[in-house]
């Protein structure tokens, strides 16, 4: 039988890993996860507890445009195009086109942004606590031989469990860079159409949405560390031992 020749000291520091690593993990699900889930109720207490979404609107110093100005320099705009002009008039009508829009810088929504401040970090914590969870159930994996794999299959639906888990808070990541992109792209259009009023609504329409969804977001990472540790604490034996105490099996 083909066996992997290992150095004795090699094999002490991969053990010796394996053993702290195992420590840390269930450590971390036995006093970090109840932890967790008691800080993100605090969260959904005080900086969650938002009933009125208008409150939300976040000011834009965008000007509206006075019908009586645009309609003056709309006729100054076609008198020029009527007239030949000289190259410095060209050249002046041509700054004016590139030029921005009339209004100063447009910020963020400070609260939105405050809270996705907030919400960053316990969704990048919760994946790297993820992980670890992980590699302590892949080490707890037996021997592969035939039968007597109840356990082993109760290894592998906590494993599912965890990586849509991993999918799902991959997906909140990507959410919260859509929400600049779209914010952006409406903000762009309120400045340049600041006419067009449903725009300026649309900006503030976001916003709303975005504090909805972080609210989800913080619900679902703290459910989410109540499922695991319910899962794992019910399941402990089988994942630790998923052959039992290698007992023989009377039918």
């Amino acid at each position: 039988m083909a066996s992997l020749e290992l150095r004795p000291d090699s094999k002490k520091q991969v053990d010796d890993f394996c053993q702290k690593f195992t420590k840390e993990a269930e450590d971390l699900i036995s006093k970090f996860f109840p932890q967790k889930i008691e800080e993100l109720q605090v969260l959904l207490k005080t900086s969650f507890s938002c009933d009125d979404l208008a409150s939300l609107k976040a000011p834009l110093d965008i000007p509206i445009p006075d019908p009586v100005k645009e309609e003056a320099k709309r006729k100054k705009k076609e008198e020029k195009e009527g007239k030949k002009e000289d190259k410095d008039d060209d050249k002046e009508d041509k700054e004016d086109e590139d030029s921005g829009p009339p209004c100063g810088p447009i910020c963020t929504n400070e609260r939105v942004e405050i809270l996705l401040e907030q919400v960053k970090p316990q969704i990048q914590t919760l994946k790297e606590k993820l992980n670890m969870v992980t590699m302590w159930v892949q080490l707890q994996i037996p021997k592969i031989e035939d039968g007597n794999n109840f356990g082993v299959a109760v290894q592998e639906k906590v494993f599912e469990l965890l990586t849509n888990t991993r999918t799902k808070l991959e997906g909140f990541q990507t959410q919260i860079s859509k929400y600049y992109s779209e914010r952006g792209d409406a903000v762009a259009k309120a400045s340049k159409q600041s006419h067009v009023g449903d725009y300026r609504q649309l900006v503030h329409e976001l916003d709303q949405y975005q504090y909805c969804e972080l609210r989800l977001m913080t619900l679902d990472i703290c459910n989410t560390y109540a499922v695991l540790f319910d899962v794992i604490t019910k399941n402990f034996d089988k994942i630790k031992k998923p052959r039992g105490d290698g007992k023989a099996l009377i039918y």
